[in-house]
């Protein structure tokens, strides 16, 4: 897209590119999404930038009104895996905030020279600023929606100093901490009617255009795993909710199959809420469940591409905003689709840590790898997921992480091509290990989901050879 392009999307407040990009106006110093509900700024006073971070940096703060945000992620760093794409999907999952900048540059292979030079060169902003942009939204989100004091939300949001938390926030929010909490009705006496630690962290998790939300509780719901997943609630109304081990401690997240908000104009958001063990995993638990969810894709995008397949358009246009599912532990899901449902119920039950706390039916995590590495048959691969042999996370190059998992004694290679597509949250993959419809690329995975669950006889075949599919 070009500035005109870009101009005439803000002129028609286009949410389709709520995320990919952010205009500010020089004459009010106030940056917002595209689809701003404000006045129409003249040409001449917008500036336009593709990250929020990129705003901040050139002085602008955040409009009150479109809450830029806390909008959906751009889709592109879905669909990119090269070294900004990578780097991009590591900030969101807190990387920085735990191992600084050399951390994040050593995961990607280069030095912190390169990434800083790349970053800034392609988004307007280093990591450090991109992750400050990051924690600032964390920082908003936890003084609206809890009651922790204002010095505990700021090493929570990942600051360093309550100082640097304070300067932050003014200079994004044009507010004080607590002035940002004081004018939130979320952040004002509902949260003070229920303790975080009891109640969980209430959140709006912000997608674009149409979302497929039954399909997508309906494959939650066939691959719940007893004593980690449960979905609860009838067609519709459901909750899925899980165990998740987090860099700090474990967790608890919860996403509602409806949004029960009556006078909204239109779908924009599932509602979910969050238990932690420690708030400094709440960006981290936040990006992961984001990715089971696949919330960050273009559907517009997607469904342009593939309805125009004369195959796939009846499919398509049945369901709209089709979702290509992720998962929220991409060390658990190949362990998972390399044993099976009832491989893993067994690794569960076998060495799955107690929670503290028990949720439902919710009472173990799933086992981290190296707790694994005995297993006579789970060994292989999870040795090679302790050890660094094969990598899964969220930076995780995709192309050499299949190539590791061809190494793995008894990995097939449908079995990397569906840890690529779901775990790696690769959108152009044929698991059948066939290069599919040209056409259809780069949204092959997407239009692996129309096929299954567009087709109850396709879907029933591919489920008994691969149940996590």
């Amino acid at each position: 897209m070009d500035e005109e392009t870009r101009y005439e999307a803000v002129a028609s407040r286009d949410a389709r590119f709520d995320g990919a990009f952010f205009f500010a106006v020089e004459t009010t110093g106030i940056y917002c999404r595209p689809s701003c509900p404000a006045v129409t700024p003249k040409r001449r006073n917008v500036r336009f930038y593709p990250t929020a971070a990129a705003a901040q940096g050139n002085g602008f703060r955040a409009c009150r009104r479109c809450r830029p945000d806390a909008v959906p992620g751009s889709a592109e760093w879905n669909v990119r895996a090269d070294v900004v794409g990578r780097a991009m999907r590591m900030i969101g999952d807190g990387v920085v905030d735990r191992e600084g900048v050399p951390g994040l540059a050593g995961r990607l292979g280069y030095s912190a020279r390169q990434v800083q030079r790349q970053l800034t060169a392609e988004l307007g902003a280093g990591p450090v600023a991109l992750a400050r942009a990051q924690r600032a939204h964390t920082a908003r989100t936890l003084l609206q929606t809890t009651v922790l004091p204002v010095t505990e939300i700021a090493f929570a949001a990942g600051f360093a100093s309550v100082r640097q938390f304070n300067d932050t926030i003014r200079q994004i929010y044009a507010r004080t901490p607590s002035g940002l909490r004081a004018e939130s009705a979320t952040g004002g006496a509902r949260a003070t009617r229920a303790a975080p630690a009891l109640a969980g962290i209430p959140l709006r998790l912000a997608y674009r255009g149409a979302y497929a939300a039954r399909a997508m509780f309906d494959l939650l719901a066939d691959e719940a795993l007893t004593s980690v997943e449960e979905v609860i609630g009838r067609p519709g109304a459901r909750t899925y909710r899980r165990t998740l081990r987090l860099p700090h401690g474990p967790g608890v997240v919860s996403v509602d199959e409806a949004r029960p908000v009556a006078d909204a104009p239109r779908p924009g958001w599932l509602e979910a809420r969050i238990h932690l063990t420690d708030l400094r995993d709440l960006t981290t638990a936040v990006q992961r469940l984001r990715r089971l969810l696949d919330l960050d894709a273009d559907p517009y995008a997607v469904d342009e591409r593939l309805g125009a397949d004369p195959f796939l358009a009846p499919l398509v246009a049945a369901r709209p905003g089709l979702r290509a599912p992720g998962t929220a532990d991409p060390e658990e899901y190949a362990l998972r689709v390399h044993l099976g449902g009832a491989g893993a119920r067994r690794l569960v039950e076998a060495y799955g840590d107690p929670v503290e706390r028990p949720c439902g039916t919710l009472t173990r995590l799933f086992p981290a790898p190296a707790a694994l590495v005995d297993d006579p048959v789970a060994g292989p691969l999870a040795t090679a997921l302790a050890d660094g042999t094969v990598r899964l996370d969220a930076g995780a190059g995709r192309e050499e992480a299949e190539r590791a998992l061809l190494t793995v004694p008894g990995v097939s290679a449908r079995t990397a091509a569906l840890i690529r597509m779901r775990g790696l949250g690769d959108p152009d993959v044929a698991p059948d290990g066939g290069s599919g419809d040209a056409a259809w690329r780069p949204w092959r995975s997407y239009a692996v989901w129309h096929l299954l669950v567009g087709s109850p006889a396709l879907r029933d075949q591919a489920v008994s050879s691969s149940p996590q599919l």
